[in-house]
């Protein structure tokens, strides 16, 4: 999303599945997440908490969004590339903290628009892909999370050395998991077209398959589209995700359809998206539309960009309001029921 600098790396997520140990518990052994989920962004350099938000809104998962590096070259991660915001920063253990107190949980999100044009996404920015899988390793130490979201677009879409280097640390993440007594999934979040994902993004997954990585979940980021089509972003959204679900059956053919549909989630971004025509408008029926396809299918996951534009208080494109007419929370009160274990 390219709000407040960002644009809510969201097009496609990928989960990989991984096991390990619990190190640096933020408030009590770590919880796999549900098999079905609704897990809005959050947008994390704006005021208030996530604890008090769920309680507001009834989400039970946040996407954290967004971890990046201090600077190109950098493998050191930081909330925003704020140097006083690292990932041991008292405000996010805090607030973490209250959020589990309320059995719920959260996602850290690596990268971000800004960060994905910038550079500073760690997969572009640190050249060792020892040192950027040690660092994913101490995301999931230090926050005690059983998944991550990787928001890669932008120009991470057209790093393959990046894109080379991001894998092979999540190979390694997958790897080192297991000998920690983890379970931790590792979601990438990919561009789509309204047929499935874009070839840059389908080139991700490639590659990942090709450095033998054990893909469990495509989130397809079903917005932004900038193509001047007219159809309902509710129905372009299944046929995104009906057109990945082909991708995958070519790129996994062992799989079976089942296990295909639920591989895949999706994320919308409620109200106005980007596109200055302002034609690409994700209403509740389309919200709706997209949560019976996606129980229909047995889909994994759905998200939304982001949970404090869960609201009516504008009309126009806002990182704060979804720029069209509802209630506060209408869009999570409808998608919040998909989570279930």
């Amino acid at each position: 999303m390219r709000w407040s600098g960002y644009r809510a790396a969201l097009a496609a997520a990928v989960i990989v599945g991984y096991a390990g140990m619990v190190a640096v518990p933020v408030a009590s052994a770590a919880t796999t997440l549900p098999a079905h989920v609704y897990a809005p962004y959050y947008e994390g350099w704006v005021s208030g908490s996530m604890a008090s938000t769920a309680q507001a809104s009834g989400a039970r998962v946040f996407t954290l969004a967004f971890l990046q590096t201090t600077g190109k070259g950098s493998c050191t991660l930081a909330w925003g590339g704020s140097k006083s915001q690292t990932i041991g920063s008292s405000k996010w253990m805090a607030d973490i903290a209250d959020l589990r107190a309320l059995g719920d949980d959260v996602i850290p999100s690596f990268g971000g628009w800004s960060a994905d044009q910038g550079g500073t996404e760690i997969g572009d920015s640190c050249k060792d892909p020892k040192l950027i899988a040690a660092a994913y390793e101490g995301v999931v130490e230090r926050y005690d999370v059983t998944r991550l979201d990787m928001d890669i677009e932008g120009n991470s879409l057209t790093n393959t050395a990046g894109i080379d280097r991001r894998n092979k640390a999540i190979k390694m993440l997958q790897d080192w998991a297991p000998t920690a007594n983890r379970t931790v999934q590792v979601q990438y979040t990919l561009p789509t077209t309204r047929a499935g994902l874009a070839p840059s993004g389908l080139a991700v997954l490639q590659n990942a398959v090709a450095n033998g990585v054990a893909i469990d979940l495509v989130n397809p980021m079903a917005f932004d589209y900038y193509d001047r089509a007219t159809t309902p972003m509710g129905q372009s959204a299944i046929n995104a995700l009906t057109g990945l679900h082909a991708q995958l059956a070519a790129l996994l053919p062992t799989w079976s359809s089942g296990q295909i549909w639920a591989a895949e989630g999706v994320t919308l971004m409620i109200g106005l998206d980007d596109y200055k025509r302002k034609t690409e408008v994700t209403t509740l029926a389309d919200a709706s539309a997209v949560l019976s396809f996606a129980r229909a299918n047995g889909l994994s996951a759905i998200s939304i960009w982001a949970i404090q534009r869960d609201n009516g208080g504008c009309t126009t494109v806002s990182g704060s309001c979804s720029g069209i007419v509802q209630g506060t929370w209408d869009f999570s009160h409808l998608l919040e029921g998909f989570t279930a274990g």
